[in-house]
Protein backbone atom coordinates (compact mmCIF):
# COMPACT_ATOMS: atom_id res chain seq x y z
CA UNK A 1 0.00 0.00 0.00
CA UNK A 2 1.14 3.59 -0.56
CA UNK A 3 2.36 5.28 2.62
CA UNK A 4 -0.68 7.56 2.79
CA UNK A 5 -2.95 4.49 2.72
CA UNK A 6 -0.89 2.89 5.48
CA UNK A 7 -1.30 6.07 7.52
CA UNK A 8 -5.06 5.97 6.91
CA UNK A 9 -5.20 2.36 8.13
CA UNK A 10 -3.24 3.32 11.26
CA UNK A 11 -5.53 6.32 11.78
CA UNK A 12 -8.57 4.03 11.61
CA UNK A 13 -7.07 1.70 14.21
CA UNK A 14 -6.42 4.69 16.47
CA UNK A 15 -10.00 5.94 16.02
CA UNK A 16 -11.39 2.51 16.89
CA UNK A 17 -9.03 1.92 19.80
CA UNK A 18 -9.87 5.29 21.38
CA UNK A 19 -13.56 4.52 20.85
CA UNK A 20 -13.55 2.41 24.00
CA UNK A 21 -12.65 5.48 26.06
CA UNK A 22 -15.61 7.26 24.46
CA UNK A 23 -17.91 4.39 25.43
CA UNK A 24 -16.55 4.50 28.97
CA UNK A 25 -17.33 8.22 29.17
CA UNK A 26 -20.87 7.77 27.85
CA UNK A 27 -21.59 4.97 30.31
CA UNK A 28 -20.89 7.38 33.15
CA UNK A 29 -24.16 9.17 32.24
CA UNK A 30 -26.39 6.71 30.40
CA UNK A 31 -27.25 3.13 31.40
CA UNK A 32 -25.99 0.55 28.87
CA UNK A 33 -29.27 -0.46 27.18
CA UNK A 34 -30.32 3.15 26.74
CA UNK A 35 -26.88 4.06 25.42
CA UNK A 36 -27.02 1.38 22.73
CA UNK A 37 -30.46 2.65 21.67
CA UNK A 38 -29.19 6.24 21.50
CA UNK A 39 -26.05 5.32 19.58
CA UNK A 40 -27.91 3.62 16.78
CA UNK A 41 -30.96 5.91 16.73
CA UNK A 42 -28.65 8.82 15.92
CA UNK A 43 -27.43 6.91 12.86
CA UNK A 44 -30.74 5.28 11.96
CA UNK A 45 -32.85 8.42 11.55
CA UNK A 46 -30.78 10.06 8.77
CA UNK A 47 -30.19 6.62 7.23
CA UNK A 48 -33.93 6.02 6.78
CA UNK A 49 -34.40 9.51 5.34
CA UNK A 50 -31.44 9.74 2.98
CA UNK A 51 -29.77 6.36 2.32
CA UNK A 52 -31.33 3.83 -0.08
CA UNK A 53 -31.86 0.42 1.46
CA UNK A 54 -29.43 -2.18 0.11
CA UNK A 55 -31.08 -4.83 -2.03
CA UNK A 56 -30.63 -7.75 0.34
CA UNK A 57 -33.10 -10.11 1.96
CA UNK A 58 -34.66 -8.74 5.12
CA UNK A 59 -33.63 -11.84 7.05
CA UNK A 60 -29.93 -11.06 6.53
CA UNK A 61 -30.36 -7.36 7.23
CA UNK A 62 -32.20 -8.17 10.45
CA UNK A 63 -29.67 -10.87 11.32
CA UNK A 64 -26.82 -8.44 10.86
CA UNK A 65 -28.57 -5.79 12.94
CA UNK A 66 -29.44 -8.26 15.71
CA UNK A 67 -26.02 -9.93 15.84
CA UNK A 68 -23.62 -7.10 15.13
CA UNK A 69 -25.63 -4.10 16.24
CA UNK A 70 -27.70 -5.44 19.13
CA UNK A 71 -26.09 -8.48 20.75
CA UNK A 72 -22.52 -7.26 20.36
CA UNK A 73 -23.07 -3.87 21.90
CA UNK A 74 -25.60 -4.78 24.56
CA UNK A 75 -23.16 -7.32 26.03
CA UNK A 76 -20.11 -5.09 25.50
CA UNK A 77 -21.75 -2.07 27.12
CA UNK A 78 -23.24 -4.14 29.93
CA UNK A 79 -19.91 -5.82 30.65
CA UNK A 80 -18.12 -2.46 30.71
CA UNK A 81 -20.86 -0.93 32.88
CA UNK A 82 -20.37 -3.77 35.37
CA UNK A 83 -16.67 -3.06 35.63
CA UNK A 84 -14.81 -4.91 32.89
CA UNK A 85 -11.71 -2.82 32.05
CA UNK A 86 -11.98 -0.54 29.04
CA UNK A 87 -8.67 -1.59 27.50
CA UNK A 88 -9.26 -5.31 27.94
CA UNK A 89 -12.68 -4.92 26.32
CA UNK A 90 -10.98 -3.88 23.08
CA UNK A 91 -8.89 -7.03 23.30
CA UNK A 92 -11.58 -9.57 24.20
CA UNK A 93 -13.76 -8.42 21.28
CA UNK A 94 -11.06 -9.84 18.98
CA UNK A 95 -12.64 -13.20 19.81
CA UNK A 96 -15.16 -12.36 17.08
CA UNK A 97 -12.67 -13.63 14.50
CA UNK A 98 -12.25 -17.20 15.84
CA UNK A 99 -15.96 -17.29 16.71
CA UNK A 100 -16.73 -16.45 13.07
CA UNK A 101 -14.61 -19.35 11.86
CA UNK A 102 -16.23 -21.85 14.23
CA UNK A 103 -19.78 -20.67 13.56
CA UNK A 104 -19.11 -20.62 9.81
CA UNK A 105 -18.13 -24.28 10.01
CA UNK A 106 -21.07 -25.22 12.23
CA UNK A 107 -23.87 -23.20 10.62
CA UNK A 108 -22.72 -22.64 7.03
CA UNK A 109 -20.75 -25.89 6.69
CA UNK A 110 -17.64 -24.03 5.59
CA UNK A 111 -14.39 -25.89 5.42
CA UNK A 112 -11.85 -24.82 8.05
CA UNK A 113 -8.31 -24.64 6.70
CA UNK A 114 -5.49 -25.97 8.86
CA UNK A 115 -4.04 -22.48 9.25
CA UNK A 116 -7.40 -21.13 10.46
CA UNK A 117 -7.85 -24.04 12.87
CA UNK A 118 -4.42 -23.42 14.41
CA UNK A 119 -5.14 -19.70 14.68
CA UNK A 120 -8.50 -20.37 16.36
CA UNK A 121 -6.83 -22.72 18.84
CA UNK A 122 -4.13 -20.19 19.76
CA UNK A 123 -6.69 -17.38 20.11
CA UNK A 124 -8.94 -19.58 22.25
CA UNK A 125 -5.98 -20.37 24.50
CA UNK A 126 -5.31 -16.64 24.79
CA UNK A 127 -8.92 -15.99 25.78
CA UNK A 128 -8.70 -18.67 28.46
CA UNK A 129 -5.52 -17.08 29.83
CA UNK A 130 -7.15 -13.63 29.91
CA UNK A 131 -10.30 -15.00 31.58
CA UNK A 132 -8.37 -16.94 34.22
CA UNK A 133 -6.04 -14.04 34.93
CA UNK A 134 -8.87 -11.52 35.22
CA UNK A 135 -11.14 -13.91 37.13
CA UNK A 136 -8.46 -14.51 39.75
CA UNK A 137 -8.79 -10.91 40.95
CA UNK A 138 -12.35 -9.92 39.97
CA UNK A 139 -15.75 -11.48 39.18
CA UNK A 140 -15.61 -13.29 35.85
CA UNK A 141 -19.16 -12.29 34.85
CA UNK A 142 -18.24 -9.02 33.08
CA UNK A 143 -15.55 -10.85 31.09
CA UNK A 144 -18.12 -13.41 29.93
CA UNK A 145 -20.52 -10.64 28.93
CA UNK A 146 -17.90 -8.99 26.70
CA UNK A 147 -17.09 -12.43 25.28
CA UNK A 148 -20.78 -12.85 24.43
CA UNK A 149 -20.52 -9.50 22.66
CA UNK A 150 -17.80 -10.98 20.46
CA UNK A 151 -20.10 -13.94 19.76
CA UNK A 152 -22.87 -11.52 18.71
CA UNK A 153 -20.42 -9.83 16.33
CA UNK A 154 -19.57 -13.21 14.82
CA UNK A 155 -23.26 -13.99 14.25
CA UNK A 156 -23.59 -10.63 12.54
CA UNK A 157 -20.59 -11.50 10.38
CA UNK A 158 -22.36 -14.60 9.09
CA UNK A 159 -25.53 -12.63 8.31
CA UNK A 160 -23.60 -9.94 6.41
CA UNK A 161 -21.73 -12.70 4.59
CA UNK A 162 -25.01 -14.24 3.44
CA UNK A 163 -26.36 -10.83 2.41
CA UNK A 164 -23.68 -10.53 -0.32
CA UNK A 165 -24.47 -6.91 -1.03
CA UNK A 166 -22.64 -4.74 -3.52
CA UNK A 167 -23.35 -1.73 -1.25
CA UNK A 168 -21.53 -2.65 1.96
CA UNK A 169 -21.64 0.81 3.52
CA UNK A 170 -25.41 0.98 2.91
CA UNK A 171 -25.76 -2.36 4.68
CA UNK A 172 -23.73 -1.03 7.62
CA UNK A 173 -25.91 2.07 7.87
CA UNK A 174 -29.20 0.19 7.52
CA UNK A 175 -28.06 -2.28 10.15
CA UNK A 176 -28.34 0.64 12.58
CA UNK A 177 -32.10 0.74 12.02
CA UNK A 178 -32.53 -2.59 13.85
CA UNK A 179 -31.18 -1.99 17.41
CA UNK A 180 -32.96 1.19 18.64
CA UNK A 181 -36.48 -0.19 19.21
CA UNK A 182 -35.55 -3.49 20.94
CA UNK A 183 -32.88 -1.71 22.98
CA UNK A 184 -35.29 1.02 24.04
CA UNK A 185 -37.75 -1.70 25.10
CA UNK A 186 -35.06 -3.52 27.10
CA UNK A 187 -34.08 -0.22 28.71
CA UNK A 188 -37.68 0.41 29.79
CA UNK A 189 -38.01 -3.09 31.24
CA UNK A 190 -34.64 -3.51 32.98
CA UNK A 191 -33.39 0.03 33.59
CA UNK A 192 -36.82 1.51 34.16
CA UNK A 193 -38.46 4.85 33.41
CA UNK A 194 -36.97 6.45 36.53
CA UNK A 195 -33.37 5.66 35.58
CA UNK A 196 -33.99 6.77 31.98
CA UNK A 197 -35.58 10.03 33.15
CA UNK A 198 -32.72 10.68 35.56
CA UNK A 199 -30.14 10.07 32.81
CA UNK A 200 -31.80 12.61 30.51
CA UNK A 201 -32.70 15.15 33.18
CA UNK A 202 -29.08 15.37 34.34
CA UNK A 203 -27.59 15.13 30.85
CA UNK A 204 -27.48 18.90 30.25
CA UNK A 205 -25.18 19.61 33.17
CA UNK A 206 -21.45 20.31 32.82
CA UNK A 207 -20.68 16.99 34.46
CA UNK A 208 -22.49 15.15 31.64
CA UNK A 209 -20.50 16.85 28.85
CA UNK A 210 -17.93 14.00 28.58
CA UNK A 211 -20.79 11.54 28.03
CA UNK A 212 -22.13 13.56 25.09
CA UNK A 213 -18.65 14.03 23.68
CA UNK A 214 -18.14 10.28 23.99
CA UNK A 215 -21.40 9.56 22.19
CA UNK A 216 -20.53 12.04 19.44
CA UNK A 217 -17.11 10.44 19.05
CA UNK A 218 -18.61 6.95 18.85
CA UNK A 219 -21.07 7.95 16.13
CA UNK A 220 -19.01 10.40 14.05
CA UNK A 221 -15.42 9.19 14.39
CA UNK A 222 -15.62 5.61 15.66
CA UNK A 223 -18.45 4.57 13.35
CA UNK A 224 -18.88 6.85 10.35
CA UNK A 225 -15.33 8.13 9.80
CA UNK A 226 -13.59 4.92 10.83
CA UNK A 227 -15.90 2.68 8.82
CA UNK A 228 -15.82 5.01 5.83
CA UNK A 229 -12.01 4.98 5.69
CA UNK A 230 -11.94 1.21 6.15
CA UNK A 231 -14.47 0.61 3.39
CA UNK A 232 -12.42 2.86 1.09
CA UNK A 233 -9.20 0.96 1.87
CA UNK A 234 -10.81 -2.48 1.56
CA UNK A 235 -12.14 -1.54 -1.87
CA UNK A 236 -8.62 -0.70 -3.07
CA UNK A 237 -6.39 -3.36 -1.49
CA UNK A 238 -6.58 -7.10 -0.71
CA UNK A 239 -8.30 -7.80 2.58
CA UNK A 240 -5.22 -9.67 3.82
CA UNK A 241 -3.20 -6.47 3.38
CA UNK A 242 -5.63 -4.17 5.18
CA UNK A 243 -7.16 -6.40 7.89
CA UNK A 244 -4.00 -6.94 10.00
CA UNK A 245 -3.98 -3.23 10.83
CA UNK A 246 -7.06 -3.90 12.98
CA UNK A 247 -4.76 -5.74 15.39
CA UNK A 248 -3.53 -2.29 16.40
CA UNK A 249 -6.98 -1.60 17.88
CA UNK A 250 -6.52 -3.48 21.18
CA UNK A 251 -3.00 -2.05 21.46
CA UNK A 252 -4.43 1.48 21.18
CA UNK A 253 -7.33 0.55 23.46
CA UNK A 254 -5.09 -0.80 26.22
CA UNK A 255 -2.54 2.03 25.97
CA UNK A 256 -5.14 4.82 25.96
CA UNK A 257 -7.03 3.24 28.87
CA UNK A 258 -3.74 3.02 30.77
CA UNK A 259 -2.81 6.65 30.05
CA UNK A 260 -6.26 8.18 30.66
CA UNK A 261 -7.92 5.85 33.17
CA UNK A 262 -4.90 4.35 34.87
CA UNK A 263 -5.89 0.80 33.90
CA UNK A 264 -2.85 -1.46 33.98
CA UNK A 265 -3.43 -5.04 32.80
CA UNK A 266 -1.58 -7.81 34.59
CA UNK A 267 1.13 -9.93 33.03
CA UNK A 268 -1.27 -12.84 32.54
CA UNK A 269 -3.77 -10.66 30.72
CA UNK A 270 -1.02 -9.24 28.48
CA UNK A 271 0.27 -12.73 27.73
CA UNK A 272 -3.23 -13.89 26.85
CA UNK A 273 -3.70 -10.81 24.68
CA UNK A 274 -0.51 -11.58 22.79
CA UNK A 275 -1.82 -15.10 22.11
CA UNK A 276 -5.17 -13.76 20.87
CA UNK A 277 -3.52 -11.30 18.48
CA UNK A 278 -1.03 -13.92 17.27
CA UNK A 279 -3.81 -16.44 16.65
CA UNK A 280 -5.95 -14.00 14.70
CA UNK A 281 -2.98 -12.79 12.64
CA UNK A 282 -1.91 -16.34 11.87
CA UNK A 283 -5.40 -17.31 10.77
CA UNK A 284 -5.64 -14.13 8.70
CA UNK A 285 -2.54 -14.82 6.64
CA UNK A 286 -3.52 -15.71 3.07
CA UNK A 287 -3.11 -19.37 2.24
CA UNK A 288 -1.94 -20.68 -1.11
CA UNK A 289 -5.39 -22.01 -1.87
CA UNK A 290 -7.95 -19.45 -0.73
CA UNK A 291 -10.73 -21.01 1.30
CA UNK A 292 -13.99 -19.37 2.36
CA UNK A 293 -13.14 -19.66 6.03
CA UNK A 294 -9.80 -17.88 5.87
CA UNK A 295 -11.62 -15.22 3.89
CA UNK A 296 -13.93 -14.67 6.82
CA UNK A 297 -11.09 -14.40 9.31
CA UNK A 298 -9.22 -11.87 7.22
CA UNK A 299 -12.27 -9.67 7.30
CA UNK A 300 -13.45 -10.00 10.86
CA UNK A 301 -11.29 -7.97 13.19
CA UNK A 302 -12.65 -5.14 15.38
CA UNK A 303 -15.25 -2.40 16.16
CA UNK A 304 -15.34 -1.63 12.44
CA UNK A 305 -18.95 -1.53 11.52
CA UNK A 306 -18.00 -1.97 7.88
CA UNK A 307 -15.31 -4.60 8.08
CA UNK A 308 -17.12 -7.89 7.51
CA UNK A 309 -19.72 -6.24 5.27
CA UNK A 310 -17.07 -5.17 2.84
CA UNK A 311 -16.16 -8.79 2.22
CA UNK A 312 -19.54 -9.38 0.62
CA UNK A 313 -18.65 -6.98 -2.17
CA UNK A 314 -15.36 -8.70 -2.91
CA UNK A 315 -16.76 -12.17 -3.51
Amino acid sequence: MPMRHVLLAILTAILWGANFLAIHASLSQFPPFLLVALRFAIIAIPTILFVPRPQVRWRWLLGYGIGFGTLQFVFLYLGMALGFPTGLSSLVLQASAPFTVVLGAMLLHERVARRAAIGVGVAALGLAVVGLSYGAAAPVGPFLLVLLGALGWALGNLASRKARTEQPLHLVLWMSVVPPIPMAALSLVFEGPDQIATAFSTSLTAAAAPAWWGLAYTVLLGTLAGSGIWVWLMARHPAGTVAPFSMLVPVVGIVTAWLVLGEQPGSGELAGGALIIAGVLWASRPARAALPTTDVVSRAPHEALALESVSTSTR
